[in-house]
């Protein structure tokens, strides 16, 4: 395994990243953006020879649901 160096000293200040953070964390998003989120995740990570498309990702979504604690 490659050696890694470590890293010290405070993260770097992004004052407009940090607004930007601020501002998104801010916005309520609907189930509905959610579900595509969650569609576009899956599909982003499938095999590219899988044959998977955004379509059949959100008709499989269909058939199961996640608990929320």
């Amino acid at each position: 395994m490659a050696a890694r160096k470590p890293f010290f000293g405070p993260a770097p200040y992004h004052p407009e990243l940090d607004r930007l953070l601020e501002q998104a964390s801010e916005i309520d998003i609907t189930d509905e953006q959610l579900r595509e989120q969650r569609v576009s995740f899956a599909y982003g990570n499938a095999p590219e020879d899988a044959r998977i498309t955004k379509e059949s990702v959100r008709e499989a979504s269909n058939s199961f649901r996640i608990k929320r604690a």
